[in-house]
């Protein structure tokens, strides 16, 4: 009786002490593309410190423009792998955050969020983004500044208008700064029109606004 009893409380402890157990090393990474990458990508490491197999149902990002996948399917006891974020940047600039949803087998953490933090350069600084006149008032030029990083120097700006009823005028000033000075050639009507400021040599494209609204004239 007493052997009977020592098995089964030897088979509860084995029971008990066979786990599994992924242990991430961080789960939050911060990264500092330069201007010109397209992309920026995270690498979660994570190990299996438990004595199970761990197995991946599913790593899924929090939206279209970041791919997540895992190296491994399963996670055999002590060994490692990792999980890559890849974000996708496109246009967007300053601080990005994405998130990938882990889920797994380990009944103590079945779900892990990964966060990448993107801090991505502003390579221009344009100010105004939107100009306007009011309807019958004098169509003089009005000014947007341009403001180039110090990490992506800009020699040449092109700028183009969606309307041919504005006409667009690019001066450099020194130091990276450009004064583009946009025009109507009438205000007696509802016109609008998105300027596309694209630097030389350079696939970004940035944009601003130009509108005649039905607005009272500004005197």
């Amino acid at each position: 009786m007493k052997t009977n009893i020592f098995a089964f409380s030897l088979s509860i402890v084995i029971c008990v002490s066979a786990h599994a157990e992924l242990k991430w090393d961080q789960t939050m990474v911060e990264l500092h593309p330069a201007a010109s990458d397209k992309q920026a990508v995270a690498h979660f490491k994570y190990q299996n410190t438990g004595t199970k197999p761990v197995r991946f149902k599913s790593v899924r990002a929090s939206c279209g423009c970041t791919a997540a996948q895992s190296q491994k399917e399963e996670v055999p006891p002590g060994e490692k792998g990792e999980v890559t974020a890849t974000f996708n940047i496109g246009e967007r600039t300053g601080t990005q955050v994405k998130t990938v949803n882990v889920e797994t087998d380990d009944p103590q953490h079945t779900t892990t969020v990964l966060t990448l933090k993107a801090v991505i350069p502003q390579q221009l600084e344009i100010t105004p983004t939107f100009v306007f006149w009011g309807q019958g008032e004098a169509p003089k030029p009005k000014t947007i500044v341009v403001r180039a990083a110090k990490e992506f120097p800009v020699k040449h700006l092109k700028v183009t208008s969606s309307s041919p009823d504005f006409q667009t005028k690019v001066e450099e000033t020194g130091n990276g700064q450009f004064k583009i000075d946009i025009e109507p050639k009438e205000t007696s009507r509802q016109i609008a029109s998105t300027l596309t400021i694209q630097p030389e040599d350079s696939q970004k494209i940035f944009y601003a606004t130009a509108r005649i609204t039905n607005a009272p004239a500004i005197q």
